[in-house]
């Protein structure tokens, strides 16, 4: 009775535990959640999941700002139809996450023809984040049937800066990661059934198939995780069969149950291919992660980026600030931290290793991890698409990353003396104040910052603004959609924007709207990828500093 009332105590104070850390990580991802003005991908979730489109923002000529911003507004007209084909007409996205995003926005915003609140387009991926606390415990309990493991993976989770960086923007990134984790969790099960040569159940492959079509029906990259989960399937048939010969038997093999779910995803996947090649702006869309860099920093920039996308799964301090001796600091402390901190972490996975009980599935999830990378820089260098550009893009490996940490952190912790338990705790607030730095917008800072770019304009401008830029995609349409709704949160609506298309003399257009337009103005260009020559305009140096995301002019026209 005592055994059964100590096992019930337990279970109690494992479940409070996880509570605990999934209420750390709703309080994080929820703080200052619209503090931090959206940028172009965010406006992008924004129009689509509405259900609305870019194609009505007029170009070539000048516009009013409730124009600019009216596909930011609900169209009680528009319903998922209507998301799904502006988005596969426009984008390069699959929808299952907008179509999610769509319920959600009408759900709490049913009868608003205001702009769309940002803190309800980012409260979905938050809580989704959240959801990832308790799905990462499940994932590292089927693994190393650990609790301790399972609450360090948990623990982790919650504080990670990578993984509140993903949680606070209106973007997909949060399901796809939840899909990850249970496709990974399934590769678990079978993984223990493929040890011991049990055949894997039809629940299993149905659910595996299910998690792997939702995967790629949320993001095209979460292809990347089922080809790091083959190649590690595909090691560990190779050495489970060269003792036999490779001779397999339909009733008695397991592994036919694997190719079944192999057969199973590629087919789910051929749903969206016909989608994804008939996009005619996945090119365009997709330029700025094509590697441009030239000599050296072909080879060099890859592993920068890539290091620094490891490092701030677990740590990132303000190296972004704007005072440089906060930005030296926190690069030595993080710096003293890795160096510290990192024997710990590998002593741990080693001891892991070289567990008979956890050395196989130790082996799968670095495997994955491995496999994962060497993916990114199979395409960064052989094909010139340069996936490190993206830290986001991390999500495909960054579940597998949490429960390795898990693993390592247990053998650091039940260490003998208390430097272990120590070291935990020491890694564990480190992990929190990283926290703090993305969720106060010192770390992982937006890649647009029209809040500044709006003080600018306020305390240069005297005259009646219009805005010009060059367009290419709706990219250049969410850039002004930016500092439009900065403007329109100011209450100041008098602005005028030009979206003109790059490929239509952009130069010829500008002179023409500038010449129609009421004297005197003041001529801001902002990222005008386009030879420059305004008559009657002269150009004011400003000595004002650079703003992310916005290269801007200002040119007086009196």
């Amino acid at each position: 009775m005592s055994n059964r009332n100590h096992k019930l105590k337990t279970e109690y104070q494992d479940i409070l535990l996880l509570l605990g850390w999934t209420a750390i990580a709703v309080g994080l991802r929820l703080t200052l959640l619209a503090s931090k003005p959206p940028w172009t991908d965010e406006f992008s979730t924004l129009v689509f999941s509405l259900g609305n489109s870019f194609l009505g923002v007029p170009l070539n000529q000048v516009i009013a700002l409730d124009t600019l911003l009216q596909p930011l507004q609900r169209n009680p007209n528009h319903g998922v139809v209507q998301v799904v084909q502006n988005l596969i007409t426009e984008s390069n996205h699959p929808p299952l996450y907008f179509v999610l995003a769509h319920l959600w926005m009408n759900f709490w915003l049913p009868q608003s023809t205001d702009l769309v609140s940002v803190w309800v387009a980012r409260s979905l991926p938050a809580l989704l984040g959240a959801v990832s606390i308790p799905a990462i415990y499940g994932l590292s309990w089927l693994s190393f049937r650990s609790r301790l493991v399972s609450q360090l993976a948990a623990a982790m989770m919650a504080v990670s800066p990578y993984g509140i960086f993903l949680a606070q923007e209106a973007r997909h990134y949060t399901l796809a990661i939840l899909w990850v984790i249970a496709s990974l969790s399934c590769l678990a099960i079978a993984i223990r059934r493929l040890e011991y040569r049990q055949l894997i159940p039809l629940w299993l492959v149905i659910v595996w198939v299910a998690a792997n079509f939702l995967g790629m029906a949320t993001h095209y990259f979460f292809v990347l995780t089922l080809c790091a989960e083959a190649i590690v399937l595909s090691v560990l048939w190779w050495r489970q069969h060269r003792r036999t010969r490779f001779r397999l038997m339909w009733s008695a093999d397991p592994w036919w149950q694997i190719l079944l779910v192999a057969v199973g995803t590629f087919l789910g996947g051929l749903v969206w291919l016909p989608v994804f090649f008939q996009n005619n702006y996945g090119s365009d869309l997709t330029d700025w992660i094509q590697n441009g860099s030239n000599g050296l920093l072909v080879l060099l920039n890859p592993i920068f980026q890539a290091l620094a996308a490891w490092l701030t799964m677990i740590s990132l301090l303000p190296v972004e600030a704007r005072q440089l001796p906060i930005v030296i600091a926190s690069g030595f402390v993080m710096l003293i931290f890795f160096l510290w901190a990192l024997p710990w972490l590998y002593r741990g996975i080693k001891v892991k290793l070289t567990q008979s009980k956890t050395r196989l599935m130790t082996r799968v999830f670095v495997g994955i991890v491995c496999s994962a990378i060497a993916l990114f820089f199979f395409f960064t260098y052989v094909f010139g698409i340069d996936l490190t550009r993206g830290a986001r893009y991390n999500f495909v490996y960054f579940p597998a990353v949490m429960v390795l940490l898990g693993a390592s952190l247990a053998v650091c912790w039940r260490t003998p003396d208390q430097q272990g338990k120590r070291a935990v705790a020491l890694i564990w607030l480190m992990g929190l104040l990283s926290a703090i730095t993305v969720v106060c917008n010192l770390g992982y800072q937006k890649y647009y910052r029209p809040d500044l770019m709006l003080e600018i304009m306020q305390n240069a401008s005297r005259s009646p603004i219009l805005i010009a830029t060059t367009h290419k995609t709706h990219v250049q349409i969410g850039e002004m959609m930016g500092l439009g709704r900065e403007f329109k949160l100011a209450g100041i609506d008098t602005p005028q924007f030009l979206l003109a298309r790059e490929t239509s003399a952009p130069t010829t257009t500008l002179q023409q709207a500038v010449n129609n337009f009421p004297r005197p103005l003041d001529l801001w260009l902002i990222n005008f990828h386009a030879p420059l020559a305004v008559d009657s305009c002269t150009f004011d140096a400003l000595s004002s500093p650079p703003v992310n995301g916005y290269n801007y002019q200002l040119y007086r026209c009196n």
